[in-house]
């Protein structure tokens, strides 16, 4: 401070005063670039009806993140099998996606549902042929959602059941580090491959789970030891109960992983960070299934929350699927940008001819996801059987 010129010291003062009236001016009086934003973001969908009509009228539109979504078999009263304890679902991020894929190929409808069931992380979809539907809708208030970690599942196990010691903390780390520690030009299959001892190629052929195709006997002891799937007859809280009662071989990572497998839905593709993966062509990269990198066939967001019937739901619609036929879905490998039966299929639109098919791949191209390593030809599917289980888990993931 200036004490030989008082005017001069007052003027910082003063500066500071300016300074915090313009702020505030600020605060109160939005630009009009922010009440553009502001605006926008107020006409996203926020309702599942509101959804339902921009599907019916394939708009791509902004949805809003407390609407969530999940694919389930038709006809069914809960958001997931009623056996399970907790749901998959996703949210804004997939359906906002899923509007793009019904505006780019609602002239192709098998295209949009297998796109939407390959996006969720479906696999044996070359000859999936059971009715599903798309549940859009809104949860109870207070509902707790939470990202599906590998560290998620196991604190949930504990604040049900306690710290029984069924799941011990070096065997967790081991499994959080066989996925976390993936090259460029590794996927989440070669990671359950590395914990389990089961095959990749079996895995993507649907084999049966068995040492016969290399699975060890922590990874399948683990799947006895907690008895029937909630798939079936069993129950998931039950089935983790059988497995911390009477499972007798090591706790290591790959029990871990066998007992989130057949309890809760955690099947080979499921990535452990709350990210969508499969080894399919992701509809939005306009390339082959073997061409795309590892990267771009990471998918949406999944979240988990407390399984309930739709009758409990605050609101809810149910989106038909279309699926095609069987075996009639040969861009689930060549990639969806191409035109053609078998291919990528029609595009939205009246146009025809090259013109069309630029514009398919221009709106599909928009949408890829980033680059990476490219796999080998080995890891495409096979074509010829299905998987019993969905690849996060069993058929009926979001």
């Amino acid at each position: 401070m200036n004490l030989k010129h008082p005017t001069a010291a007052r003027m910082p003062s003063r500066a500071v005063v300016a300074c915090v009236l313009a702020l505030t001016v600020t605060g109160a009086a939005p630009s009009a670039s922010t009440r553009a934003a502001t605006q926008a973001r107020a006409a996203c969908v926020t309702t599942p009806d509101e959804y339902q009509t921009a599907w019916n009228n394939r708009e791509v539109r902004c949805v809003s993140p407390l609407l969530f979504a999940t694919t389930h078999p038709r006809g069914s009263t809960t958001i997931y099998p009623s056996g399970f304890w907790y749901a998959w679902a996703v949210s804004n991020t997939n359906l906002e996606r899923y509007l793009l894929l019904r505006r780019i190929y609602g002239d192709n409808p098998p295209k949009v549902g297998i796109g939407i069931l390959s996006y969720a992380g479906f696999p044996g979809l070359v000859s999936f042929d059971d009715p599903m539907d798309l549940a859009v809708y809104t949860l109870p208030l207070g509902t707790q959602v939470q990202v599906p970690s590998f560290e998620t599942w196991f604190r949930l196990l504990d604040q049900e059941f306690g710290d029984t010691g069924a799941y011990p903390l070096a065997a967790q780390i081991d499994l959080v580090l066989a996925y976390s520690r993936l090259r460029p030009n590794e996927d989440v299959v070669g990671a359950f491959q590395t914990v389990t001892g089961c095959r990749r190629a079996a895995l993507l052929r649907g084999q049966d789970l068995s040492p016969k195709i290399g699975c060890n006997r922590s990874f399948l002891g683990a799947i006895a030891a907690a008895g029937p799937s909630p798939y079936t007859t069993g129950e998931s809280t039950s089935c983790f109960q059988n497995f911390a009662s009477t499972y007798q071989g090591p706790r290591n990572a790959a029990a871990m992983r066998g007992v989130l497998y057949q309890c809760q839905d955690v099947g080979f593709l499921n990535t452990g960070v709350g990210l969508g993966y499969n080894t399919y062509a992701n509809p939005f990269v306009c390339k082959p299934a073997a061409k795309q990198t590892v990267r771009q066939r990471y998918t949406g967001r999944e979240f988990i929350l407390p399984n309930m019937a739709f009758d409990d739901l605050p609101s809810h619609v149910n989106i038909e699927l279309d699926l095609g036929e069987p075996f009639e879905r040969g861009f689930l490998f060549a990639g969806y940008c191409r035109i053609g039966r078998g291919g990528a299929g029609s595009a939205s639109g009246s146009a025809s001819g090259p013109g069309r098919a630029a514009s398919v791949q221009n709106n599909a191209q928009d949408m890829s996801i980033g680059v990476g390593q490219r796999t080998s030809a080995s890891d495409r599917h096979s074509r010829r059987t299905v998987p019993r289980r969905r690849g996060n888990g069993g058929k009926r993931r979001p």
